[in-house]
């Protein structure tokens, strides 16, 4: 059989990529698959080709992972895609959109798009959110898809791999697309009273480019609650830096409790206090334990 990947599921309509023969088939799949699972994009799938456009699937291989929004199997990378202004940028969605995909055993990446746009002061934001989320352990890259800036290197950090774009409508996420891909999809101005644009993007399509890359688009939002993917004792598991400390008691929840390092190390500068900030928020902690941690 042959081996594909599912890059187009709208409606009855499936796409399959095959490896081999580097083209795209209308998937057909057989009835024992219907009844075992749902399709999705991002499955890989075994079958056989049936005539010059159809490929009949046989087989789903099992998923190492699954996006429930846009429904997408398989993803490697999830680009989080974020800007300093037009939107403003905004940590606390973007340490609940960490957490949700660290929680989903995807590899979240920040993408600050727009730097074109930004000015002495910005940049100086710029900077230091930058290195905020380099020393809690993301990779993090600053591109400008109006002007082409760090598109190159994107390209080449997703090169073989299967992955999303993410983040608040507005960013840019289309645009980086449409670089990325070679092909000028539809995206709307923002507007200038929300600073937010106007989701464009249906169904579920992951497009290929470079070598054996593919990456999605995701519908835009204003907000993400982590705590709807992930139980609050738990989300401590995904704020990366955390995990560099050791506590007395191994289920410490970095709030009350004694010989607590993470407060620590909140204290003495080794974590940030705006990530430390945004932890206490997502879990519903009040913000008094921040006294006399942070300046």
């Amino acid at each position: 059989m042959k081996r594909g990947l599912v890059v187009d599921r709208e409606a009855q309509m499936i796409g399959v990529y095959l490896f081999e023969q580097e083209r795209i088939y209308r998937g057909i799949p057989r009835k024992k698959v219907i009844k075992k699972t749902k399709i999705y994009a991002g499955d890989f799938v075994l079958g056989n080709i049936v005539d010059p456009e159809t490929f009949a699937i046989e087989q789903v291989e099992e998923r190492k992972n699954f996006l429930v929004r846009p429904p997408v199997a398989n993803v490697d990378k999830v680009l989080v895609v974020v800007t300093i202004k037009m939107p403003e940028f905004d940590s606390f969605l973007l340490d609940n959109l960490l957490v949700v995909y660290e929680h989903l055993q995807t590899d979240p990446v920040i993408i600050f798009n727009k730097i074109d746009l930004l000015e002495d002061k910005e940049i100086q934001k710029l900077k230091r959110w930058t290195d905020i989320y380099k020393n809690a352990g993301y990779d993090l890259l600053h591109v400008s898809a109006e002007k082409n800036i760090g598109i190159e290197k994107l390209k080449s950090y997703l090169e073989g791999s299967i992955s999303v774009l993410a983040g608040p409508s507005g960013v840019g996420k289309s645009s980086i697309l449409s670089k990325l891909i070679g092909v000028q999809l539809e995206t709307r101005q923002v507007s200038e009273k929300t600073e937010r644009g106007r989701h464009t993007t249906t169904g579920v399509r992951l497009f290929r480019f470079g070598k054996n890359s593919f990456i999605g688009d995701t519908p835009g939002f204003s907000s993400v609650d982590a705590l709807y993917f992930v139980d609050k004792k738990d989300v401590r598991l995904y704020f990366r830096e955390f995990l560099d400390y050791k506590c007395r008691f191994p289920n410490c929840t970095h709030t009350r409790e004694p010989d607590c390092a993470v407060r620590q190390a909140v204290k003495n500068g080794k974590i940030a206090c705006e990530r430390y900030k945004n932890y206490l928020k997502i879990i519903q902690e009040d913000l008094s334990l921040l006294e006399n941690l942070c300046q």
